[in-house]
């Protein structure tokens, strides 16, 4: 009896480490971060490569959306940028649009972000940064803008890419245009949650609530030419 009892205790403690191996393999924890209302304790660790996973965003929302963001940065083989601060990247410094990713990317920082720099797989339509601050997680597109060209068009092109859009102003833009543009913008897409501008030192963070506020121009224009 006395022996049963003890081989019994032994496969008892064998089954129990077993089963906490396989639990540290498939499960990692994240601290705990708010997006939309939503807290995230943990996620499962399934990588299927960065293009699939990048795919995935698009059908999430809320914590399973943030936690989708967590596994991309976890396992997304980025490396930190040279000669850069708080900047990592998962494309080449020899990509096309390597230059005008890491100017906005060092505006982010300047403002306090941690960049992500994310790739861009021919097989899904994807955005450009993963900003991190202060344990809050945004998936942004960027657009930057020269000349005198519509930035509302360039925002209408990022529907069906992410929720955020970050308008990096690189010349002088008519405040009462640009603020009709983001208007119309919101308007025209449901999912839309910010349009954040990088204007010279200046850093603008347009939500949906704003745009639908009375007076939201006349805000917007005083801000944005202060």
């Amino acid at each position: 009896m006395l022996l049963s009892l003890v081989v019994s205790n032994i496969i008892r403690t064998f089954a129990q480490n077993m089963e906490t191996t396989i639990i540290e393999d498939d499960i990692f924890v994240f601290e705990p971060s708010e997006e939309d209302g939503s807290v995230l304790m943990a996620a499962e660790t399934s990588w299927r490569g960065m293009a699939d996973e990048l795919q995935e965003l698009h059908y999430m929302k809320g914590a399973r959306f943030i936690n989708q963001l967590k596994l991309i940065i976890h396992y997304g083989e980025f490396n930190p940028v040279e000669g850069e601060t708080d900047i990592f990247s998962a494309i080449s410094e020899q990509s096309d649009d390597f230059d005008n990713l890491i100017n906005a990317a060092r505006k982010a920082v300047e403002h306090g972000y941690r960049v992500y720099i994310l790739p861009n797989p021919r097989s899904c339509r994807t955005a450009d940064f993963i900003f991190e601050k202060k344990g809050i997680l945004g998936l942004y597109d960027l657009k930057t803008v020269h000349g005198k060209g519509s930035v509302g068009t360039q925002l209408f092109d990022s529907i069906g890419q992410t929720n955020r859009v970050l308008l990096n102003m690189t010349t002088d833009y008519n405040a009462r245009l640009l603020s009709s543009e983001i208007k119309a913008y919101f308007e025209a897409n449901e999912q839309a949650m910010e349009v954040l501008i990088f204007k010279g030192k200046k850093s603008i963070s347009v939500s949906r609530w704003q745009v639908e506020a009375p007076r939201f121009n006349r805000f917007f224009r005083k801000k944005y030419e202060k």
